[in-house]
């Protein structure tokens, strides 16, 4: 999940204000090669991530400062002027990605991971079933806390021997279990915002757990070969006042997300609702059990990182995707491992044409395929930083890739593509709503 606060109805990225179009080399945006080689050095040079990301957001933002500006205006006033329209969003997923790292920890000291072993199959089946657990905990849950839970359990019941295709298969379940529901993943919600029916985006979950079969299976059986799950350990008792922590604070995300999103859409874009209610959750816990605040340091790193890569996602010229079809959306899939999937939902909501169950799998499941590519990964490889190297995840992930086409063409091959009607009549948005700042 990137939570970028949400709706494209009235124009995410206003076609009718583009910026300056700016240099080419071969037809290419300058815009472009430069998150390009920013992408290249994170892969290339995955113990410095941070600060490669940071360089390449400060060039980035230097040259569309002095060459190209942005959709709010040129210059250093526009740049100010695109921060203040990206801030909520911004500050949502700070506030997740922090917010979760202490309540991962609350999970994992409330003795539960402990006791886990006890309830799951013996050999690669308990692998399986804990991943189909992440798939149904994130269905319903945040994708970040869902792969923050999967992966404090693995940590315990595979003794912190946990094997890179199987992290990288703990964020697919994260994200394919959030493919199909509106309050799974935030480009479903997005898509209902907007006004897509919610039973439209339904039949990604043909696609989503077929995929899981794939990729759960071969990952299970890694794990099993790399570490054997654990079922011998019985641990201490269960601290209920912990576990009751954390479902208030998951409580309190979803409450505050369904309520802002249905009922007050038309301010959800002016606060960080998100992220408030979790720290709002967190702080009011305190008394009954102390957070481990020695733990954000290293989750800020984390969060400021990915900050960086969605900040310059978000000043790339992609103000026009091809035409509606299945090639799109199964390419969409593809961008979306290195490319914010926000708004490459919107553009597509704006633009319509799409199958959207196809397209909430496609952009939904996308990201799995590289570690900072969601959320998710960013959030999970805070806890197992061995995952931050795009050629380890690639190499012991690679079933993930697999499972995303595999599962594509079975929805296609099973549901269709049927492609919707515009849901909104866009020509009749005010010209002054159809170019005002969504977030």
């Amino acid at each position: 999940m990137n939570p970028r606060w949400i709706s494209a109805a009235a124009g995410l990225f206003p076609l009718t204000a583009r910026a300056a179009d700016g240099p080419a080399v071969l037809g290419i945006p300058v815009d472009f090669i430069l998150f390009a080689a920013t992408l290249l050095g994170v892969a290339l040079f995955h113990h410095h991530t941070l600060r490669v990301a940071l360089t390449g957001l400060i060039v980035i933002s230097l040259y569309k400062i002095g060459f190209t500006g942005f959709h709010e205006g040129t210059g250093l006033a526009g740049w100010l002027a695109h921060m203040q329209h990206e801030w909520v969003v911004l500050s949502n997923l700070l506030g997740l990605l922090l917010g979760f790292a202490l309540l991962a920890r609350q999970f994992e000291d409330s003795g539960v991971p402990h006791a886990l072993p006890r309830f799951l199959p013996d050999g690669w089946k308990g692998a399986f079933v804990l991943l189909v657990m992440v798939f149904v905990l994130s269905s319903f849950l945040d994708n970040i806390a869902a792969a923050l839970i999967g992966g404090t359990v693995a940590a315990h019941v595979f003794r912190r021997r946990v094997h890179i295709g199987y992290l990288a298969a703990i964020v697919a379940a994260s994200n394919a279990g959030g493919a199909g529901s509106v309050v799974g993943d935030t480009t479903t919600t997005m898509m209902w915002i907007d006004g897509v029916n919610p039973l439209s985006v339904l039949p990604a979950y043909v696609a989503a757990a077929s995929a899981l079969l794939i990729f759960g299976l071969i990952a299970a059986r890694q794990q099993q070969a790399y570490q054997p799950i654990v079922l011998t350990e019985r641990g201490g008792p269960v601290d209920w006042v912990r576990v009751g922590i954390v479902a208030w604070i998951l409580l309190a995300a979803i409450a505050t997300n369904v309520t802002v999103n249905t009922r007050f859409p038309e301010v959800s874009d002016a606060f960080p609702f998100l992220g408030a209610a979790v720290w709002v959750a967190i702080l009011l816990a305190v008394p009954l059990r102390k957070p481990e605040w020695s733990l954000l340091p290293d989750a800020l790193k984390g969060s400021v990182f990915l900050l960086s890569l969605v900040v310059c996602a978000s000043m790339m010229p992609v103000e026009k995707l091809p035409d509606a079809s299945w090639q799109t959306a199964f390419g969409l899939g593809f961008i979306s491992s290195v490319f914010d999937n926000i708004p490459l939902t919107a553009l597509a909501l704006a633009q319509g044409g799409y199958d959207w169950g196809v397209l909430a799998y496609a952009v939904g499941f996308g990201g799995s395929m590289i570690w900072f590519g969601s959320s998710a990964g960013v959030a999970l490889s805070n806890l197992f930083p061995e995952a931050r190297s795009v050629g380890a995840w690639l190499k012991a992930g690679w079933h993930v890739a697999l499972g995303y086409v595999i599962g594509f063409f079975f929805m296609l091959a099973v549901v269709g593509w049927h492609p919707h009607m515009p849901h909104k009549d866009m020509t009749a948005v005010p010209p002054a709503a159809a170019v005002a700042p969504a977030h």
